[in-house]
Protein backbone atom coordinates (compact mmCIF):
# COMPACT_ATOMS: atom_id res chain seq x y z
CA UNK A 1 0.00 0.00 0.00
CA UNK A 2 1.31 3.15 -0.88
CA UNK A 3 1.29 6.23 1.93
CA UNK A 4 -2.12 7.96 -0.02
CA UNK A 5 -3.70 4.99 0.28
CA UNK A 6 -3.42 4.18 4.31
CA UNK A 7 -4.53 7.91 4.54
CA UNK A 8 -7.31 7.25 2.70
CA UNK A 9 -8.66 4.26 4.91
CA UNK A 10 -7.82 6.49 7.88
CA UNK A 11 -9.77 9.50 7.20
CA UNK A 12 -12.58 7.68 5.33
CA UNK A 13 -12.50 6.32 9.36
CA UNK A 14 -12.65 9.59 10.64
CA UNK A 15 -15.45 11.18 8.23
CA UNK A 16 -17.72 8.38 9.15
CA UNK A 17 -17.69 9.32 13.02
CA UNK A 18 -17.28 12.73 12.59
CA UNK A 19 -20.59 12.78 10.25
CA UNK A 20 -22.25 11.03 13.29
CA UNK A 21 -20.69 13.93 15.19
CA UNK A 22 -22.31 16.30 13.22
CA UNK A 23 -25.46 15.10 12.07
CA UNK A 24 -26.73 13.24 14.87
CA UNK A 25 -30.48 13.42 13.52
CA UNK A 26 -29.02 11.78 10.10
CA UNK A 27 -32.17 9.87 8.42
CA UNK A 28 -31.82 6.27 9.16
CA UNK A 29 -33.16 5.47 5.52
CA UNK A 30 -31.04 6.90 3.80
CA UNK A 31 -28.01 4.94 6.23
CA UNK A 32 -29.76 1.79 5.21
CA UNK A 33 -29.61 2.40 1.47
CA UNK A 34 -25.97 3.06 1.93
CA UNK A 35 -25.66 -0.37 3.36
CA UNK A 36 -27.35 -1.92 1.20
CA UNK A 37 -25.06 -0.59 -1.71
CA UNK A 38 -21.75 -0.99 -0.13
CA UNK A 39 -22.93 -4.70 0.63
CA UNK A 40 -24.06 -5.37 -2.82
CA UNK A 41 -20.62 -3.99 -3.83
CA UNK A 42 -18.81 -5.84 -1.36
CA UNK A 43 -20.73 -9.07 -2.49
CA UNK A 44 -19.92 -8.47 -6.21
CA UNK A 45 -16.01 -7.67 -5.49
CA UNK A 46 -15.91 -10.71 -3.06
CA UNK A 47 -16.84 -12.85 -5.86
CA UNK A 48 -15.30 -11.13 -8.63
CA UNK A 49 -12.27 -9.84 -7.90
CA UNK A 50 -10.83 -12.02 -4.84
CA UNK A 51 -12.17 -15.79 -5.02
CA UNK A 52 -11.43 -16.64 -8.39
CA UNK A 53 -7.36 -16.40 -7.55
CA UNK A 54 -7.67 -17.18 -4.31
CA UNK A 55 -8.57 -20.36 -5.06
CA UNK A 56 -6.42 -20.96 -7.87
CA UNK A 57 -3.38 -19.88 -5.71
CA UNK A 58 -4.97 -21.88 -2.43
CA UNK A 59 -6.96 -24.40 -3.70
CA UNK A 60 -8.95 -26.46 -1.77
CA UNK A 61 -6.99 -25.14 1.60
CA UNK A 62 -8.52 -21.98 0.47
CA UNK A 63 -12.13 -23.26 1.14
CA UNK A 64 -11.16 -23.79 4.89
CA UNK A 65 -9.84 -20.07 5.87
CA UNK A 66 -13.01 -19.14 3.96
CA UNK A 67 -15.09 -20.69 6.34
CA UNK A 68 -12.69 -19.61 9.10
CA UNK A 69 -12.60 -15.96 8.30
CA UNK A 70 -16.93 -16.28 8.14
CA UNK A 71 -17.32 -18.21 11.38
CA UNK A 72 -14.36 -15.71 13.18
CA UNK A 73 -16.78 -12.85 12.23
CA UNK A 74 -19.58 -14.76 13.49
CA UNK A 75 -17.69 -14.48 16.86
CA UNK A 76 -16.30 -10.99 16.68
CA UNK A 77 -19.57 -10.04 16.39
CA UNK A 78 -20.89 -11.33 20.06
CA UNK A 79 -18.60 -8.37 21.04
CA UNK A 80 -19.16 -5.93 18.38
CA UNK A 81 -22.87 -5.92 18.53
CA UNK A 82 -21.99 -5.70 14.54
CA UNK A 83 -21.07 -2.37 14.23
CA UNK A 84 -18.94 -3.32 11.49
CA UNK A 85 -21.85 -3.68 9.02
CA UNK A 86 -23.40 -0.57 10.13
CA UNK A 87 -25.65 -1.36 12.56
CA UNK A 88 -26.63 0.21 15.85
CA UNK A 89 -28.18 -1.60 19.23
CA UNK A 90 -27.86 0.75 22.13
CA UNK A 91 -29.57 1.34 25.26
CA UNK A 92 -29.04 4.70 27.27
CA UNK A 93 -26.58 4.20 29.87
CA UNK A 94 -24.18 1.26 29.13
CA UNK A 95 -22.25 0.44 31.32
CA UNK A 96 -18.23 1.14 30.49
CA UNK A 97 -17.64 -2.38 29.98
CA UNK A 98 -19.87 -1.83 27.07
CA UNK A 99 -17.68 0.12 25.02
CA UNK A 100 -14.54 -2.22 25.80
CA UNK A 101 -16.37 -5.07 24.84
CA UNK A 102 -17.61 -3.13 21.51
CA UNK A 103 -14.04 -2.07 20.43
CA UNK A 104 -12.22 -5.58 21.47
CA UNK A 105 -14.44 -6.81 18.80
CA UNK A 106 -14.14 -4.26 16.01
CA UNK A 107 -10.53 -3.53 16.48
CA UNK A 108 -9.49 -7.02 16.25
CA UNK A 109 -11.70 -7.27 12.79
CA UNK A 110 -10.36 -4.39 11.46
CA UNK A 111 -6.73 -5.12 12.62
CA UNK A 112 -7.58 -9.23 10.37
CA UNK A 113 -9.13 -7.00 7.28
CA UNK A 114 -6.25 -4.65 7.06
CA UNK A 115 -3.59 -6.93 6.76
CA UNK A 116 -3.93 -8.86 3.33
CA UNK A 117 -4.09 -4.85 2.21
CA UNK A 118 -0.12 -5.07 1.55
CA UNK A 119 -0.52 -7.98 -0.22
CA UNK A 120 -3.26 -7.29 -2.66
CA UNK A 121 -2.20 -5.28 -5.44
CA UNK A 122 0.88 -7.31 -6.26
CA UNK A 123 -1.17 -10.62 -6.23
CA UNK A 124 -4.18 -9.35 -8.13
CA UNK A 125 -1.17 -8.16 -10.65
CA UNK A 126 -0.04 -11.52 -10.86
CA UNK A 127 -3.52 -13.58 -11.63
CA UNK A 128 -5.02 -11.05 -13.96
CA UNK A 129 -1.50 -9.92 -15.72
CA UNK A 130 -2.14 -5.88 -14.83
CA UNK A 131 -1.56 -3.69 -11.92
CA UNK A 132 -4.64 -1.73 -12.65
CA UNK A 133 -7.81 -3.03 -10.61
CA UNK A 134 -6.21 -3.91 -7.74
CA UNK A 135 -8.08 -1.61 -5.43
CA UNK A 136 -10.95 -3.41 -5.10
CA UNK A 137 -10.00 -4.78 -1.45
CA UNK A 138 -9.34 -1.66 -0.34
CA UNK A 139 -12.70 0.15 -1.66
CA UNK A 140 -14.32 -2.54 0.09
CA UNK A 141 -12.93 -1.99 2.95
CA UNK A 142 -13.36 1.88 2.88
CA UNK A 143 -17.04 1.03 2.11
CA UNK A 144 -17.94 -0.67 4.88
CA UNK A 145 -15.67 1.30 7.06
CA UNK A 146 -17.61 4.44 6.49
CA UNK A 147 -21.31 3.79 7.88
CA UNK A 148 -19.33 1.41 10.17
CA UNK A 149 -17.65 4.73 12.25
CA UNK A 150 -20.80 6.15 12.20
CA UNK A 151 -22.83 3.35 13.92
CA UNK A 152 -19.72 3.22 16.50
CA UNK A 153 -20.15 7.01 17.22
CA UNK A 154 -23.35 7.00 17.25
CA UNK A 155 -23.72 4.03 19.50
CA UNK A 156 -20.88 5.51 22.22
CA UNK A 157 -23.62 8.49 22.34
CA UNK A 158 -26.18 7.00 22.81
CA UNK A 159 -24.67 5.02 25.21
CA UNK A 160 -23.85 8.05 27.19
CA UNK A 161 -19.92 8.24 26.75
CA UNK A 162 -18.67 11.84 26.16
CA UNK A 163 -16.95 13.16 22.98
CA UNK A 164 -13.60 12.55 24.43
CA UNK A 165 -13.76 8.62 25.24
CA UNK A 166 -16.01 8.89 21.33
CA UNK A 167 -13.36 10.31 19.19
CA UNK A 168 -10.09 8.32 21.23
CA UNK A 169 -12.54 5.06 20.31
CA UNK A 170 -12.68 6.58 16.76
CA UNK A 171 -9.09 6.86 16.28
CA UNK A 172 -7.92 3.80 17.74
CA UNK A 173 -10.71 2.24 15.08
CA UNK A 174 -9.24 4.19 12.05
CA UNK A 175 -5.51 3.30 13.24
CA UNK A 176 -6.70 -0.63 13.40
CA UNK A 177 -6.95 -1.80 9.20
CA UNK A 178 -3.81 0.85 8.90
CA UNK A 179 -2.09 -1.31 11.05
CA UNK A 180 -2.97 -4.52 10.08
CA UNK A 181 -1.47 -3.34 6.37
CA UNK A 182 1.62 -2.50 8.10
CA UNK A 183 2.16 -5.39 10.68
CA UNK A 184 1.16 -7.73 7.88
CA UNK A 185 3.93 -6.18 5.79
CA UNK A 186 7.28 -7.18 7.75
CA UNK A 187 6.36 -11.02 6.59
CA UNK A 188 7.63 -12.68 3.52
CA UNK A 189 4.63 -14.75 2.61
CA UNK A 190 4.25 -16.71 -0.06
CA UNK A 191 1.75 -16.47 -2.83
CA UNK A 192 -0.54 -19.41 -0.79
CA UNK A 193 0.26 -18.42 2.52
CA UNK A 194 -1.14 -14.41 1.01
CA UNK A 195 -4.13 -17.11 -0.82
CA UNK A 196 -4.84 -18.06 2.74
CA UNK A 197 -5.20 -14.39 4.70
CA UNK A 198 -7.21 -13.24 1.26
CA UNK A 199 -9.56 -16.14 2.00
CA UNK A 200 -10.12 -15.15 5.28
CA UNK A 201 -11.48 -12.04 4.71
CA UNK A 202 -13.39 -13.27 1.93
CA UNK A 203 -15.23 -15.38 4.85
CA UNK A 204 -15.43 -11.81 6.75
CA UNK A 205 -16.58 -10.03 3.71
CA UNK A 206 -19.17 -12.93 3.02
CA UNK A 207 -20.53 -12.87 6.54
CA UNK A 208 -20.56 -9.06 6.33
CA UNK A 209 -21.94 -8.72 3.04
CA UNK A 210 -24.93 -11.30 3.27
CA UNK A 211 -26.12 -9.71 6.28
CA UNK A 212 -26.14 -6.28 5.47
CA UNK A 213 -28.67 -7.81 1.79
CA UNK A 214 -30.42 -9.97 4.24
CA UNK A 215 -31.40 -7.26 6.52
CA UNK A 216 -32.24 -5.03 3.82
CA UNK A 217 -35.68 -6.70 4.03
CA UNK A 218 -37.47 -3.68 6.62
CA UNK A 219 -40.80 -5.57 6.23
CA UNK A 220 -39.71 -9.47 7.00
CA UNK A 221 -42.09 -10.94 3.89
CA UNK A 222 -38.90 -11.30 1.89
CA UNK A 223 -39.61 -8.22 -0.35
CA UNK A 224 -36.95 -5.20 -0.60
CA UNK A 225 -38.60 -1.68 -1.44
CA UNK A 226 -37.65 -0.84 -5.29
CA UNK A 227 -35.05 1.82 -4.20
CA UNK A 228 -32.97 -0.51 -1.83
CA UNK A 229 -33.28 -2.85 -4.72
CA UNK A 230 -32.04 0.16 -6.97
CA UNK A 231 -29.24 0.65 -4.93
CA UNK A 232 -27.97 -3.13 -4.88
CA UNK A 233 -28.12 -3.44 -8.39
CA UNK A 234 -25.88 -0.45 -8.55
CA UNK A 235 -23.70 -2.10 -6.10
CA UNK A 236 -23.44 -4.97 -7.96
CA UNK A 237 -23.17 -3.24 -11.57
CA UNK A 238 -20.22 -1.00 -10.25
CA UNK A 239 -18.14 -4.30 -9.20
CA UNK A 240 -18.99 -5.81 -12.48
CA UNK A 241 -17.36 -2.66 -14.17
CA UNK A 242 -14.20 -2.98 -11.80
CA UNK A 243 -13.99 -6.56 -12.76
CA UNK A 244 -13.40 -5.13 -16.37
CA UNK A 245 -10.52 -2.69 -15.97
Amino acid sequence: MSLPEYIALFLTVIAGGWLSFRYSTFNDQWLKLTLSFSGAYIMGITVLHLMPGVFEQGGHNAGFWVLAGFFTQLILEQFSRGIEHGHVHAHQHEPASFAIQVMAGLSLHAFLEGMPLGYFEDFHAHHHQHEEGGQQLLIGIILHKLPAAFALVALLIRSGFNKRIAWTCLVIFALMSPLGALAAGTFNLSGAQIANLLGFVIGSFLHISTTILFEADDTHQHRVSWRKLGVIILGVALSIGADMI
